[in-house]
Formats: C-alpha cells, structure tokens, sequence
C-alpha cells in the first residue's frame, strides 16, 4: 500500500498547478490530504479523480475556504470515520479514517499556533487529546498509519535553523516534548526510520526564497504504529512537486 500525505494549501489551487497530473504519474493507492479548504461540490475535477479510480471522502470544515482534510483511495475501504469526536477539532475537519482489512490510515491536520496564544492553547489541547485519541483508538485499530500536517517538528535535524526559530510556534520545546512522547507511545516516524540525513523539509515559507534556498522545516510525517514497523518498505519526501507551500510525503507499507 502506497500511502501519500499532502497538504495541499486548498486543492482548487493545486489543481489549477496541475495536480492531478502528478497524483496520475505517482499513482498511489491512497491520498490523505489537509488543508483541503473545499467541499467537493466546489470541486468539478472530482470526476477525473474518478476516472483515475479513486473514491474520495471529504471532511471539510464548517468555516469555508479553511481547514479540512480528504482521503482519495483506490482500495475499497470496509469504513470510513469523519472526526474524533471532539466538537471544536470536527467542527474544523481536522481529521478522517480510512479502515481497510488489516491497516487503517488517518489524514489529520494539527492545528497551528503561529497566529497568537489562543490558537497555541487550542494546539496544546488538541495535542493533549490527540494523544488520548490515538492510544484508544490503537487498541481497536493496532495496526494504524497517522499520516498529516503536525505543524510540529520534532528534532533540530528537522529545521533549517533551530537557534533562530527556538521560540517559534511549531519547534516549542513543549511541542517537541508531545512529538517524542507520542512516538515513544508506540509509533515510528517512518521518514527518520529510513532517512537520517539532514536538510530534507516538506514545508517552506514563501517569502525570501525559503524553498530554493531550502531553508525548510520537516512538519509532515507518516507515524505507522510499531505492530507494522517490519512492513516498512519505503518512505520518502518528494520536494520538486510544487503545488503548496508544502511537498509529499510518501511511505509504502506490505
């Protein structure tokens, strides 16, 4: 199973930088997207997605043109779960599941908190209940593949620059803390499992020419659950597709 995470920046935008032709050249089995900032009926290319093969499901958010995530998939899921069950985090669409046979894949879009304190706060409670969230849901669904935008990156490897941006939304010693705490709960960033080498981002900023200097930060992360840790195959991050600020992440599970 090809997975990819993308978060998109509004898909009526990556459309038009033809983004369906790349989803058709890198031809995965299943696509989590944030971001998404549409519902499908704003969305008239839905039927070309089908004609790929894909069946889509789309979690947008209440408040339009914001948020929201998808999963595209061309294996059938046996069941698909819109939010978490928290009303502010579905209210924004923030997360989607998919549930196959043995694996189910998560689309989540974290929230950021660069706009001020009150939207920090409603990150470190999302954090806080993601964390609640995920661990219940492991115990029902131990083969789990959370894939999306944390906003979050986790070690100084992770950013162009961890001096100059230690007290920046995103790179918070208490954020950094969460990240290692959930992936010592039992999960496996699977891009740093197969790739330890530095400056490989999936976000960058559009001003100053961040993205061709690559002055980066690594915020989006396929984390697989450790029972699927031996069916790693794969995992990559695909820097020249240009459609957002950020790129995909990719990670092929047996």
């Amino acid at each position: 199973m090809k997975i990819v995470s993308y978060n998109v920046n509004g898909i009526r935008a990556a459309l038009k930088k033809d983004w369906l032709g790349w989803l058709k050249e890198e031809n995965p089995d299943v696509v989590c997207l944030q971001e998404i900032k549409a519902p499908p009926d704003q969305v008239p290319e839905i039927t070309l997605l089908e004609e790929m093969g894909y069946e889509h499901y789309w979690y947008p958010a209440q408040k339009k043109g914001y948020s929201g995530t998808a999963i595209f998939t061309k294996i059938t899921p046996k069941h698909i779960e819109y939010g978490c069950g928290h009303e502010d985090y579905d209210f924004e669409g923030r997360i989607i599941r998919a549930d196959f046979d043995d694996i189910s894949v998560i689309s989540a879009y974290f929230p950021s908190g660069t706009t001020g304190d009150v939207r920090q706060d409603f990150k470190y409670q999302f954090l806080d209940d993601f964390q609640v969230y995920s661990e219940k849901l492991r115990l029902e669904k131990p083969n789990l593949v959370v894939s999306g935008d944390y906003n979050i990156c986790h070690r100084p490897i992770d950013i162009h620059n961890p001096k100059s941006n230690a007290n920046s939304s995103g790179f918070l010693p208490a954020e950094r803390e969460w990240m290692e705490n959930f992936i010592n709960s039992g999960f496996i960033d699977s891009f740093r499992h197969l790739n330890p080498d530095p400056h490989q981002y999936t976000w960058w900023s559009y001003r100053a020419g961040a993205r061709a200097k690559n002055l980066g930060w690594r915020i989006d992360y396929n984390m697989v659950s450790e029972p699927l840790r031996d069916r790693i195959v794969a995992s990559s991050i695909r820097p020249l597709a240009v459609h957002s600020d950020h790129c995909p992440t990719i990670v092929e599970i047996k």
